[in-house]
C-alpha cells in the first residue's frame, strides 16, 4: 500500500492543489498525510484573541476538508504565515525531515518553486533538500502542484513557470475536491477570482482538456525512481 505525503504551507493549499488527486489516491487504498506548516492566519489578523479563534476554524476547516478527501492524518505546525523566509531553511527542513521518517511516504506533493507565495517557495526549497536521494531515503517520486491565485500569477521572467509534465485524470473525483473546497468557505473570492469556486472548476476542466480527459491536475515532476 502506497504512503503520501501531501506537504503544504497553508490549509486549503492540499486541495487547491491535489484535492482531486488525494481523493483518487485514497479510493484505491492509498494511506494520505497531510502536513501544513505555516499558521495561515497570523499574517492578516493584529488582534491575538482573534488570531486564536480564526486560527481554530481554520483547523477544523482543514480537518473537515481532509476527512471528505479521505486523508488518514493530518498535522499543523506553527511557522509564521508569509514570513517563512525569516526562518532559517535548515529548521523548515528538520520539520520536514521528522514528518518523512514518522510517515515513510514513497511519494510527496508539495508546492512549486516558482509560486508567488513566499511561503510556496521556502516549502518548495525545505521539501526539495528533506528529499535528498540518500540511499534508503523513503521518498521515491517527488511531484510539485500549482495553486490557483499564487503559482499562476507569479511572472515568468521573475521565478520558472509553471510547466506540468504529469497529470492526475480527476473526472471521477472533481465533485469531492469540489465538496472539499466547500470547508475553506472563507478562503474563496468571487468570480473571476482564480480562488473563486468557479475559477478552480475551470482550471480542472481545461487541465483535463489539455490531456484529453474531463478533469484533471496538473503537475510538475521533480523525481521518480522506478
Amino acid at each position: 500500500m502506497k504512503s503520501i505525503l501531501i506537504l503544504a504551507a497553508h490549509p486549503d493549499d492540499e486541495v487547491l492543489g491535489c484535492g482531486g488527486t488525494i481523493a483518487k489516491l485514497s479510493a484505491e487504498g492509498a494511506t494520505i498525510h497531510v502536513a501544513f506548516l505555516a499558521d495561515g492566519v497570523f499574517s492578516r489578523i493584529g488582534d491575538q484573541t482573534k488570531q486564536q479563534d480564526e486560527l481554530q476554524i481554520r483547523r477544523k476547516a482543514a480537518q473537515k476538508a481532509c476527512d471528505i478527501l479521505g486523508v488518514n492524518s493530518l498535522s499543523f505546525d506553527d511557522f509564521p504565515d508569509n514570513r517563512m523566509d525569516t526562518v532559517a531553511l535548515l529548521d523548515i527542513t528538520k520539520s520536514l525531515e521528522f514528518l518523512i521518517t514518522e510517515h515513510q511516504p514513497d511519494t510527496v506533493f508539495t508546492h512549486h518553486a516558482g509560486d508567488l507565495n513566499i511561503d510556496h517557495r521556502r516549502m518548495h526549497e525545505a521539501v526539495v533538500t528533506a528529499c535528498r536521494p540518500q540511499h534508503g531515503h523513503p521518498v521515491k517520486t517527488l511531484l510539485c502542484f500549482e495553486v490557483p491565485s499564487s503559482t499562476e500569477w507569479q511572472l515568468p521572467v521573475s521565478a520558472p513557470a509553471f510547466q506540468p509534465n504529469w497529470f492526475v485524470d480527476i473526472s471521477a473525483t472533481l465533485h469531492r475536491k469540489m465538496a472539499a473546497l466547500d470547508a475553506y468557505a472563507t478562503e474563496l473570492r468571487d468570480w473571476p477570482h482564480p480562488r473563486s469556486k468557479q475559477g478552480v472548476e475551470h482550471l480542472a476542466h481545461w487541465r483535463g482538456a489539455t490531456v484529453g480527459v474531463d478533469a484533471a491536475e496538473a503537475f510538475i515532476l521533480g523525481r521518480k525512481l522506478a
